[in-house]
């Protein structure tokens, strides 16, 4: 089975609420939401991957000292096993905006269970919510 390498962020405002995007039309689990982020291409760190898809995904920037390795999915999908790191990330510059079609929505950690999640990302919310 081949491992797919993906890193996510939990971008956390200063209100302690957490960014989910949710997955456009077309892609593998449209309408569901998810931590930001993307995978990991040859030869690049999580950190960089994740630097680069909030980049190209939110239009905006952080920095490797800004990541702070939170917790990991390691998930069987069918046809693929989902290795992902969540970095806890508070620090960035700019304003998120939605750049490859898909809705944002802050949510406070305690109403995360209220979005539909991939299967990878859903235990991942316990662990935000007893981390915030």
């Amino acid at each position: 089975m081949t491992v797919v390498l993906v890193a996510a962020a939990a971008l956390i405002d200063k209100d302690g609420r957490v960014l989910l995007a949710q997955r456009p039309e077309g892609k593998s689990m449209a309408g569901l939401w998810e931590f930001p982020g993307g995978k990991i291409e040859p030869g690049e760190t999580p950190e960089a991957a994740l630097i680069r898809e909030l980049h190209e995904e939110l239009g905006i920037d952080t920095w490797q000292s800004c990541l702070a390795p939170l917790t990991f999915a390691s998930h069987a999908y069918d046809d693929f096993h989902l290795l992902m790191p969540l970095f806890a990330c508070r620090k960035w510059q700019g304003i998120p905006q939605a750049r490859e079609g898909q809705s944002l929505v802050w949510v406070h950690a305690k109403n995360l269970r209220n979005y539909a999640m991939p299967p990878a990302d859903v235990p991942l919310i316990s662990i935000l919510r007893d981390w915030l």
